[in-house]
């Protein structure tokens, strides 16, 4: 019961980590060529043959031999240095673009503006 259990849990973690390698790869082709030479990072075919062995990897051997271990690497190594820098790249940056983004619009107002919004001066 115990076994049947922990094989369970080990083909719940392989599906999930064969989606993670599915998602980075189809984030790594909807990028743009240029992008990955703008960021210095290697050519957008060396990252879709890489992630996609990966997939294809964690798809077929279990998550328990050594080399669905080596294809998460290359995925975490890709959706922590690539993928940010790819983005960064394009204009598509993360959270942080976003909330700087947001405080420089705001403080943007007119000369008339007020704390509740621009003042119309009665009328």
């Amino acid at each position: 019961m115990l076994i049947t259990q922990f094989f369970g849990v080990v083909a719940l973690i392989s599906w999930a980590l064969f989606l993670f390698a599915t998602f980075a790869f189809v984030d790594a082709a909807v990028r743009r060529q240029d992008a990955y030479r703008a960021a210095n990072k290697q050519n957008k075919g060396f990252w879709l043959i890489i992630l996609g062995i990966a997939a294809v990897v964690m798809k077929l051997f279990p998550i328990l031999s050594f080399l669905p271990v080596i294809g998460l690497v290359a995925v975490i190594v890709y959706m922590v240095d690539v993928r940010p820098a790819v983005r960064e790249v394009t204009g598509r940056g993360g959270m942080q673009r976003r909330l700087r983004g947001r405080g420089r619009s705001s403080s943007r107002g007119s000369s008339s503006d007020g704390p509740y919004g621009p003042y119309n001066g009665g009328r």
